[in-house]
């Protein structure tokens, strides 16, 4: 398995970390359970971010997976440029959540546009 597909893998935990670090600030209870989702909208402040990060974790998902795939896929791309793109990926999704949980509006919009500049590279370099 390429390190560019172990970046996907680690990709995957990303946003249920951020769900639980958001829970463990909300004060999640068993009783809460029955209705996370609910218990999750109730939220404010960095628990209420901890899970929009969340959230938008589930939607940047599934491009950077297909660009990683079709990277390796079509066999156009070097290992090593793969590879580069997907730990850029990965290091700046850690900062995008670091940076939405902490209220650093900016810096995670710049985050975000380093994720899609990401995605954006790895299906440039499978033509």
């Amino acid at each position: 398995m390429t390190l560019a597909y172990w970046c996907v893998f680690i990709t995957i935990f990303l946003p249920i970390f951020c769900a639980a670090y958001a829970k463990r600030l909300g004060g999640f209870t068993m009783a809460d359970n029955h209705e996370p989702r609910a218990f999750l909208a109730k939220l404010s402040g960095k628990a209420a971010r901890a899970d929009a990060a969340q959230r938008n974790g589930y939607e940047i998902f599934p491009p950077f997976a297909a660009a990683v795939i079709i990277a390796h896929a079509t066999g156009n791309a070097a290992q090593f440029t793969i590879n580069f793109w997907a730990l850029l990926f990965v290091a700046s999704r850690i900062a995008f959540i670091y940076c939405y949980i902490n209220d650093k509006a900016t810096l995670r919009s710049a985050m975000f546009g380093v994720n899609l500049l990401c995605i954006m590279a790895l299906f440039i370099a499978a033509v």
